[in-house]
């Protein structure tokens, strides 16, 4: 049996998986837990200054294949160029990462600052709350971004302005990096970035998808998953 760990991202939950398992074999066994940055939390995680210890405390030597979206992608590919984590076949979908200090000017910070609360309200039009109104989706969305506060957006972007500074060339399993076309939080170049310095990266850009495929096209990236892994082991 496989064991995968799932990690999901900030202010996210172990449910943003579940369209996906429905479509992975069943020899697949999920290790889906909810992780200290989740959506509900009282934010006394992002009070330590660093958030990577949380991965590393999350991914034990049972787990076979981590999948992890998001932040919780953006700290395991950390966690995996620091060697604080030992790699194995892992799958990263909407990671942050970009390839040179230069990529991050004042607007960058502004985007991110003053829009953080647009990654929120894509999950509220994804997920299951899709069925309220828009005005109930846009306040709920606020309402998560005030839940992260400001403190867990700071390890965040911290997380995120490191990301230059790793290196890969230790890294040698072999990782899938997934992207969507149309994300508005994690950039398709972050996922070709963080692929190009990965010594077995491969990456796929989903068309027609944002910043959660799990939950926008759960089939292909089941799909994209299993023939990874068929690969990985051959």
């Amino acid at each position: 049996m496989v064991r995968v760990l799932l990690l999901h991202g900030l202010a996210g939950k172990p449910a943003v998986w579940d369209p996906l398992l429905a479509l992975l074999p069943e020899d697949l066994e999920f290790v889906n837990a909810e992780q200290p940055w989740h959506g509900m939390s009282d934010g006394t995680w992002a009070h330590h200054p660093d958030p990577v210890r949380l991965v590393v405390d999350a991914v034990r030597p049972e787990h076979d294949v981590v999948v992890a979206h998001s932040f919780g992608a953006t700290l395991l590919a950390e966690a995996y160029a620091t060697g604080r984590v030992p790699a194995r076949p892992t799958v990263l979908l909407c990671p942050f990462h970009r390839s040179s200090v230069a990529e991050f000017d004042w607007s960058t910070i502004s985007y991110y600052l003053n829009d953080f609360h647009r990654t929120f309200e894509e999950a509220m039009r994804v997920g299951e709350t899709a069925r309220f109104p828009e005005k109930r989706r846009a306040w709920l969305a606020r309402a998560l971004r005030d839940q992260v506060g400001p403190y867990g957006w700071m390890r965040w972007f911290e997380t995120y302005l490191r990301s230059p500074f790793l290196d890969f060339a230790e890294v040698g399993s072999p990782l899938l990096v997934l992207s969507g076309v149309h994300d508005v939080a994690a950039r398709p170049e972050d996922g070709r970035a963080l692929t190009k310095s990965l010594p077995r990266g491969r990456f796929e850009l989903l068309d027609d998808c944002g910043h959660f495929p799990m939950l926008e096209q759960p089939a292909r990236v089941a799909a994209l998953i299993r023939d990874f892994l068929d690969d990985a082991w051959s």
